[in-house]
């Protein structure tokens, strides 16, 4: 099955809620809205499982990786609470995410540690660290590719 059909699969119910209305119209990293953002790490997910034979629970770190930015606000916005978005934003995205969604343990360690180590508690879990990894490489190459764009 394909990665796009799994994330369909296993996360339809984020995909069609009100609030990633919101995150469609967030910019994330460059010129790539959260929502975006957040499929593309759920690719990346899928696809460094799958590279590395992993083994781990699709639905769990497509679930994960969709809920890991949830917080619901454009942090390019100038407030004064922005300024601390690195560091508060998992905890937002968590709260959020309990609200609209079941979230097991693996998915609430995966949320809050993807932000690892400038929230410097390290990932629990296998799915968690994948998912760190993999918000690491989608954000990297989204805020290159708007650095630099075809110069490369």
């Amino acid at each position: 099955m394909k990665y796009k059909q799994k994330i369909r699969q296993y996360g339809q119910d984020i995909l069609s809620s009100k609030s990633m209305d919101i995150e469609k119209k967030c910019i994330q990293h460059g010129s790539q809205t959260v929502f975006e953002h957040s499929i593309q790490v759920a690719r990346m997910c899928l696809y460094l499982n799958d590279c590395l034979h992993l083994h781990l629970n699709e639905r769990i770190l497509i679930r994960g990786a969709l809920l890991h930015d949830f917080f619901l606000y454009d942090w390019h916005d100038k407030q004064k609470w922005h300024c601390f978005h690195g560091f508060r934003h998992p905890y937002f995205a968590l709260e959020n995410a309990k609200k609209e969604f079941e979230i097991d343990d693996i998915t609430a360690d995966m949320i809050i540690k993807h932000m690892f180590p400038l929230i410097p508690i390290p990932p629990k879990y296998k799915e968690s660290w994948l998912l760190c990894i993999a918000d690491k490489i989608c954000a990297s190459k989204e805020t290159i590719k708007h650095k630099v764009g075809d110069r490369l």
